[in-house]
């Protein structure tokens, strides 16, 4: 079976048919389910979703496109770089609170994006908030599932001193650098998520990466409801298009589809710490 190390079900765009989606991935060869946090309610939200599927674990924190924006992204303005450090404790508080639950198996997604923002201001906050939920990992004892875009140095050179320093486990989601940075991420310990960019004509890059790093350093992943795989580029992603993933992955690496099911799904097991 495979597992779905990341994804989004508390999102909207499963209003319609989320209790339907998650109640029968079993059937649909999907085995588990991490489901990630952005903001203080939407990791909130992947706890109660855990509650309520027994093959649903949660992640815990704040994404970087968020930071101005932490407890909720529909609050009516977004805060000032001043007034989100102020908030800071409060917010990291309640997510170390959330760490401690049964099924909370990870701190994330934390990270860096200066995709949609250019402002030092702004990136400045990202790296604070990003350090300081390292430390909150390191405190909690959890595994980190990081997001970078348009940040690949900057990111790895803070993982690496959160490695050294703190002794964080990482896994680079929705992997976007080259593939000689994530032989250096599998060097220090770390893994590569792979999902549906994997299938696109324009993912040559993260088609390298999956052929220079081993198996055993892949964790499949939705990132739903974004980045559907092809042949549904653009539409609405959930689980049971997993299936275009291992059978990429599997052809680049010469093995069967069983076999990257098989490894991915251990790996996945290792990383989060479940039995």
């Amino acid at each position: 079976m495979i597992f779905d190390s990341h994804a989004h079900y508390e999102d909207e765009r499963f209003d319609v048919d989320r209790v339907e989606l998650l109640s029968d991935i079993g059937s649909n060869n999907i085995g588990r389910i991490i489901n990630v946090g952005s903001t203080l309610d939407t990791s909130k939200a992947s706890i109660e979703l855990s509650e309520c599927f027994e093959d649903v674990y949660a992640a815990v924190g704040i994404h970087p496109s968020e930071v101005s924006f932490p407890i909720d992204r529909d609050m009516d303005n977004p805060l000032s770089f001043d007034e989100s450090l102020e908030l800071m404790p409060k917010v990291l508080s309640e997510l170390e609170t959330l760490s401690g639950h049964k099924k909370c198996v990870s701190i994330g997604e934390i990270g860096l994006d200066y995709y949609w923002d250019k402002e030092e201001d702004n990136h400045e906050l990202q790296r604070q908030w990003f350090k300081a939920q390292l430390e909150l990992a390191s405190r909690a004892n959890k595994p980190v599932i990081v997001h970078s875009r348009d940040a690949n140095q900057e990111t790895f050179d803070i993982l690496k001193e959160a490695r050294d320093k703190l002794g964080i486990e990482a896994v680079v989601h929705c992997y976007s650098g080259s593939a000689e940075m994530a032989v250096e991420y599998v060097k220090m310990g770390f893994l590569i998520g792979v999902g549906g960019v994997v299938t696109f004509k324009n993912g040559r890059k993260l088609r390298e990466t999956v052929e220079a790093i081993p198996l055993e350093s892949i964790l499949i992943e939705t990132d739903c409801p974004y980045l559907a795989p092809e042949p549904y580029r653009g539409q609405r992603n959930d689980s049971t298009k997993l299936e275009f993933v291992t059978e990429k992955i599997a052809a680049l690496k010469g093995v069967s589809v069983k076999e990257v099911e098989d490894i991915t799904w251990e790996n996945a097991c290792r990383f989060y710490k479940i039995g």
